[in-house]
């Protein structure tokens, strides 16, 4: 590789890991939040959420990481047009080659990346997620771990603690449980635990109260009750395992008696299909990023940002594969649309990088996105100089 092309791969590589990194961390803090609740009513250590949120990343970053590496090598371009290096590298007589082959390795790279951690990470952090998620909702005393606070453990059954003593020993509780429509239960408790080993509620010195349709209401004190969460815990501790948590592997032979396999086989179909063609994004991005910014322009040339167009294109195709993929859960005729979309952006942009054509919009759109903004800034500047009125 010459000086020239390591120069802009090192560019091009410290702009993308520039923009990457804070879009991460973005989308990190947001899923992070997202899931805090659950973190904190399932009783769970700050370490327990830290890996949750850690869990999320690779779910996240093949979404971001061709948009970053678009922004990353439309920017260097850029402020290489700028700084007039593009210019002094067409006097000098340099091939197109030279920045295009830079710009593509990396975006090779990106892309392989990209389908390693789609197909082999995202599958069991995904599984993982869904497992904490599934082990925090079969714990019951996330219902309760709020003091003064109603709990719904499942449709027709809440649960209130008035205060949480050391030993997992629940003070003051208060059980409604209305999933019978032909009776209602109200169970009032001095104190109670939750028996790990029989997954039972043991509530002591209280009472229950028995209410029939026709009115009637029965109350039995008891010294000792177990209320019996057996099925519920079972039923929330069932981690429900989609098209998108399952590994390569498990989509080119799908398990027939799956569940989700039989109730929805197309999205396992375009789940498959989603991830021999998205992985192509980075290459894809990259390519449009060099339609729209590797040429050398005058300053004074009236257009759009190069960063705008590569923005405008990379969430059309974007868009167009997202559409394309849910599609084909439908309709496995529309799979084929999965793989055209991508070798017909490709076609394109390499077309225009053969006949040295850039990617821009009409001339006759280009003036009047021109001409309102130009009115936008003037009448943004006229009430500025309004409001301060005139100086003495």
């Amino acid at each position: 590789m010459k000086l020239i092309e390591r120069y802009i791969l090192r560019r091009a590589s410290l702009m993308f890991i520039g923009t990457l990194l804070p879009l991460l961390g973005i989308v990190w803090t947001t899923q992070a939040l997202s899931n805090i609740n659950l973190v904190t009513d399932s009783g769970q250590s700050m370490l327990a959420f830290l890996k949750l949120a850690t869990l999320v990343l690779p779910s996240v970053v093949p979404l971001i990481l061709p948009f970053a590496y678009l922004i990353g090598v439309a920017q260097t371009l850029t402020v290489m047009n700028a700084d007039s290096e593009l210019t002094v590298l067409n006097a000098a007589g340099s091939s197109r080659m030279m920045i295009i082959k830079p710009v593509m390795y990396l975006g090779i790279a990106l892309s392989f990346l990209s389908f390693a951690v789609d197909n082999f990470v995202e599958p069991y952090s995904r599984t993982a997620v869904r497992e904490m998620i599934a082990t925090a909702h079969a714990d019951m005393l996330s219902s309760v771990i709020q003091e003064n606070a109603f709990r719904k453990v499942t449709d027709g059954l809440y649960v209130q603690v008035s205060r949480r003593k050391s030993g997992g020993v629940l003070e003051g509780l208060f059980v409604a449980d209305t999933r019978d429509p032909k009776v209602e239960y109200v169970y009032y408790a001095r104190e109670g635990a939750v028996d790990e080993q029989t997954s039972a509620l043991v509530m002591q010195d209280g009472e229950v109260h028995r209410k029939l349709p026709t009115g009637n209401v029965s109350v039995i004190k008891f010294d000792s009750y177990a209320f019996d969460l057996a099925d519920l815990t079972e039923r929330a501790g069932e981690a429900t395992l989609r098209a998108k948590d399952r590994d390569l592997p498990f989509l080119l032979n799908p398990d027939p008696t799956d569940p989700q396999v039989k109730r929805n086989p197309g999205a396992f179909r375009a789940e498959l299909h989603r991830r021999f063609t998205e992985w192509l994004l980075p290459i894809l991005f990259g390519l449009v990023a060099l339609v729209v910014s590797v040429d050398a322009r005058s300053h004074r040339e009236a257009r759009l940002h190069p960063m705008v167009t590569a923005l405008i294109a990379a969430f059309a195709i974007r868009w167009a594969v997202f559409y394309a993929g849910n599609a084909a859960e439908s309709s496995p005729y529309l799979i084929a649309l999965m793989y055209l979309i991508p070798l017909t952006v490709a076609a394109i942009a390499i077309r225009l990088l053969v006949r040295h054509k850039g990617l821009e919009m009409p001339a006759s759109w280009r003036t009047r996105l021109l001409d309102l903004r130009d009115r936008v800034v003037a009448r943004i500047s006229g009430r500025s100089t309004a409001t301060n009125g005139p100086r003495s």
